[in-house]
Formats: structure tokens, sequence, C-alpha cells
């Protein structure tokens, strides 16, 4: 039989035993819906001990959602900067432009990180009634090549898009692994470090379902529950939501089940380099590996793992772990791909 984990992405994983009790402990009883219940009322105020007294937050069904709301509510219908390999620009079927009006521009980047220097050109366009303007910079944290941004790196950008009267959005779809990864606070790489609007990821931690969309300004939430509805991202029954993220902000769940996952990533990483052939082209820094592997091996190592190639023509895969993934996972993944390279290299047989 083959195995029944894979590394092809961190939605993949089931849901975590504690957020299953979560949601069993709230089908009890009638409760007011649309979120006037109270374990939302409990949730947010875990988020408020997570990120500042004064955020307002918004309960979700998905990453899509939180990403187009959030957008929508900072950019209007103008532009919005985020790097090439931007979840917004490759993953959402075009939903940030088609519901937003506006326009996404993007910036080529090695890391899937943006810094000042890339952003700046597009200034250029300010006033110019023939383009669109620029109006939000949008990061992800983790980005989508697995690489953590510092809070320095992001106060820098929020620093520049605040002083040109821009906004910064954050994808924190796999926040909890950047922070598990830096040892930081939740809220030192979002609010504290000046980010407007963050969509905070619960399904690649060990949710069923439901991001958060968290709002740093007040100002700034004032519509956003009719955006939501417009939107169609307000759930009638909640609380199975709420009761999900009460119980992952409580007791450091969400910290042991990123850091979990990026220490399976470490370990993965550190044993595939030791193949000779395989390549990790991205620096480890939170819960994925980008690898390139001899581009034979590949159908051989599909055959028993699912896991997604990254780049055709770089013969770049990427591999995610979990909140669940564990040593044997990993070192069996690992014997798969050592003998894969075995049978299509010459010589004696690797150790």
């Amino acid at each position: 039989m083959k195995p029944t984990k894979n590394f092809a992405s961190d939605n993949n994983a089931g849901v975590h035993p504690e957020i299953l009790k979560a949601i069993m402990e709230a089908n009890h009883d009638y409760v007011p819906a649309y979120g006037d219940d109270p374990y939302t009322e409990r949730a947010v105020a875990k988020f408020r001990e997570h990120f500042g007294a004064e955020v307002e937050v918004f309960f979700v069904f998905n990453g899509t959602g939180a990403n187009v709301l959030g957008l929508q509510t900072l950019a209007g219908s103008s532009a919005v900067i985020a790097p090439e390999t931007a979840h917004i620009n490759c993953d959402e079927g075009g939903a940030p432009e088609k519901f937003t009006g506006g326009k996404l521009l993007t910036v080529p980047t090695e890391d899937g990180k943006l810094t000042v220097a890339m952003i700046e050109p597009f200034l250029e366009a300010v006033g110019n009634q023939h383009h669109s303007q620029p109006k939000v910079i949008s990061i992800t944290q983790s980005t989508e090549l697995g690489t953590v941004y510092t809070a320095a790196e992001i106060k820098a950008i929020t620093d520049f898009a605040h002083g040109h009267q821009m906004f910064l959005h954050m994808d924190g779809t796999r926040l909890a692994n950047a922070a598990a990864g830096l040892g930081c606070k939740l809220s030192e790489i979002s609010g504290e470090a000046g980010v407007d609007i963050l969509s905070f990821g619960g399904t690649k931690n060990g949710l069923l379902l439901g991001e958060a969309v968290v709002v740093f300004k007040p100002e700034l939430a004032r519509n956003f529950k009719y955006l939501r509805k417009q939107g169609m991202q307000l759930a009638s029954k909640m609380r199975f939501i709420s009761a999900q993220f009460e119980r992952l902000l409580t007791e450091d769940l969400w910290l042991k089940n990123a850091a979990n996952a990026n220490q399976m990533a470490r370990l993965l990483g550190a044993e595939l380099v030791k193949i000779p052939g395989i390549t990790i082209t991205q620096k480890v820094e939170s819960n994925g590996v980008f690898a390139a592997f001899p581009r034979q091996i590949i159908p051989r190592v599909q055959a028993e793992y699912y896991f997604y190639v990254w780049d055709e023509k770089a013969s770049v895969v990427r591999l995610m772990t979990t909140f669940d993934t564990n040593e044997e996972d990993i070192r069996s993944f690992v014997q798969v791909v050592r003998e894969a390279v075995n049978v299509h290299s010459p010589g004696p047989p690797l150790g």
C-alpha cells in the first residue's frame, strides 16, 4: 500500500484532533447566527490577545475570500503591487482583479520577497491618468517559495507604503510558520510591523475550514461586514469557524503545529541535500522545501508520493510538510528518492 501521507500541500493534511474536539464542543444547543454568538466573541478575544486590543476580526470561509475582501477594502479599484509568484496572482483564478476591478502589478523575484527597491519604480505611474494607480502593496508571509520576511523587512516596506499614501496587505496563510521560524510573536511580524490588513490562515495549520481577516486600523473595518456579505463569505453558523480559531490560539496550539511542520521541513531539506544530484534551491525557513531533482527520477518518486513540480524547466519540485508530518514520513520519502537516484545513476548504490 502506498503511503497515505504526501508532500503536495499542507491543504492535504487532515484536521488536528483538538480542532475536531472544539467543533464537537460547539455543536450543542442553539446560538445566534452570523457571528453573534459566544464562540465568535471568545475567538475575537483570542485574536486581540495575540494581535492587539484594537484589532477587528472577521471570519470567512477560505483564503481567496480573505485576500479578495482585504484587497477590496484597501485598494477599491486601484492597483495592487505583488510578487509575480504571489498566490493572489497565480492561484486565485483572477478573483482579486475580477472582484476589486483593479489591476495586479507584479514583480519578478528570486525568493518570493519584495523590497522597497523593487516597488519604487511603480511610483512613476502616480498621477498619470493612463496608468493604474498603485494603492496597495501585498506580501505573503511565509512566501510562496517558503522564505520568510523579518520584522525589519516588513517595517521597511510598510514605512515606504505609508509614506506614499499606500497600504500594506499581508497574505498570512502561513503566518504561523513564519512566526515559528523566526521565534517571534504573531503580532511582531504583522500589526507591530505596520501591516494594515492581514489574512490569517487556519486550514494550512490544522483547521477544517476557515480563515480570518484581521484589520489593524478600526477605520478600515467600518464597511468590512458589508463587503463580506456581498462577497458571499458570511457564515450563518459561524460558531464552527470561530471555535476552531479559539482553540488554535489557546495554549500555543498554532505554534506547536507550525513548529512541527517547520522542523520536519528542515529535516527533509537536510536529508535530501545528502543525495548526489539534488540541490535545495531556496532557504528552508518555514514548512516548504524547494529542490531541484534529476528530471528522470520525478515520475518514479511521484508514483509513490504525491507532490508538485514547481518549475518544469528547472526540474524544481515543491515539498510541503504539515502539523502531523513525522520523522518516519521524512525518512521513508527520502529513501524512495535515494532509490530512484540509484536506479538512474551509474556506480555503486548510495548509502
